[in-house]
């Protein structure tokens, strides 16, 4: 997979401390863990900004995985996880050459962030760069890996 990647799960509650701190919280939604790579594009960001918000997988009144966070009236919580391209094919300790150094990878991060605001769904971020502690209650469990390629 390439482009921009996102790991996305369904919450009852998610929160994130820094230094101890709670700098972020939300309910029922989505918490997002992003992961930029080294040529990804502010398209990729807009694009796969436009799935999460459409993704349907809140159940509906027949128990189907048929609403969107729009639909819920849910929060996404945005975490950016630069470990999301490590590579760990070649031996036990990861390389991560293929993500986006922070200068690169922030804009990129805020554009998403910007794009689901637009979107109208309150949106939480953790701290770019920092060391967050990441706390949620997982729905489901519901997990999905998507990324910023058409076919995915």
């Amino acid at each position: 997979m390439n482009g921009v990647r996102a790991v996305i799960q369904r919450v009852s509650s998610a929160s994130v401390t820094v230094d101890g701190e709670s700098i972020a919280a939300i309910g029922q939604g989505l918490l997002v863990l992003l992961g930029i790579r080294r040529g990804d594009s502010p398209e990729e960001a807009a694009y796969l900004s436009r799935k999460v918000v459409q993704l349907r997988i809140f159940e509906d009144e027949n128990g189907r995985m048929n609403r969107s966070v729009q639909e819920i009236g849910g929060e996404i919580l945005i975490v950016s996880e630069f470990t999301m391209y490590a590579d760990a094919s070649q031996r036990r300790r990861p390389s991560f050459t293929e993500a986006a150094p922070g200068d690169v990878a922030r804009p990129l991060y805020e554009m998403f962030v910007d794009c689901l605001r637009q979107e109208g769904v309150p949106v939480q971020t953790g701290r770019f760069g920092a060391m967050m502690a990441v706390h949620l209650v997982n729905d489901g469990p519901v997990t999905i890996l998507v990324d910023s390629e058409r076919n995915s």
